[in-house]
């Protein structure tokens, strides 16, 4: 059963809650522990017949912040707004190689490879090519590992993971994209770390935030002050 510990922010129109990375978000017959199906039952413990909108999905072995929508008409505004790139995320990752320059934008163009499951970074004349826009910054650095905060311009399948692995800096655990660095089962160093919206729902907060995982490589960051990098 979901511990309610879980729940970031909860109100009659919003779910907003942390996803463990190693399970997945949406609902799927093959496995009954997936996020969805979880505050699915977390509602049903308050009404009869609940209603869950997915609104966004987060892969599998990523962690952070996930907004449901409890009303239609309010999935219906949130994925306008997705839509319409009115809703800004904020990921964090932990790679073992620092990029070339401490902030940056990435563009490349990526096209899915539905075999291998992965984001494949081609020439913008590749058929069915789709342009991947990102910003990201290194907000510290510790015993060779380096935490980044990321800002998608857009949405793109493995996006985050196929541009940082593109410039040498997979993130840790990611093996699909290239790090050698064991991580845990299921899991790599990716956070979502916030959601802004552009507008309230109903007086929610505007943003919201996911604390990043107490494991791994998370706890040599945020076990000690971060150290700027120059």
């Amino acid at each position: 059963m979901v511990e309610k510990e879980g729940v970031l922010f909860e109100s009659n129109q919003l779910l907003v809650v942390q996803k463990p990375a190693g399970i997945i978000t949406e609902a799927n017959p093959f496995e009954a522990n997936n996020l969805e199906a979880n505050y699915n039952a977390y509602l049903k413990q308050k009404i009869n017949d609940p209603y869950l909108g997915v609104v966004h999905r987060l892969d599998r072995v990523t962690s952070g912040v996930v907004i449901f929508a409890k009303k239609r008409g309010t999935l219906k505004t949130l994925n306008r707004w997705f839509e319409e790139r009115q809703i800004q995320k904020t990921y964090w990752a932990i790679t073992s190689t620092a990029p070339e320059k401490t902030n940056d934008t990435l563009t490349h163009y990526l096209l899915t490879d539905s075999k291998s499951k992965k984001a494949l970074i081609v020439d913008p004349k590749v058929k069915g090519a789709k342009k991947a826009e990102l910003s990201y910054k290194v907000l510290s650095s510790i015993n060779d590992h380096y935490l980044l905060e990321i800002k998608p311009k857009t949405g793109r399948f493995h996006q985050i993971r196929a541009q940082l692995s593109h410039i040498g800096c997979p993130i840790i655990g990611d093996e699909k994209y290239g790090s050698t660095v064991p991580y845990q089962k299921l899991q790599i160093a990716l956070h979502a770390r916030s959601i802004v919206l552009p507008e309230s729902i109903n007086g929610s907060p505007l943003t919201f935030e996911a604390p990043p995982p107490a494991n791994g490589f998370w706890r040599i960051f945020f076990s000690r002050q971060f150290r700027p990098v120059s």
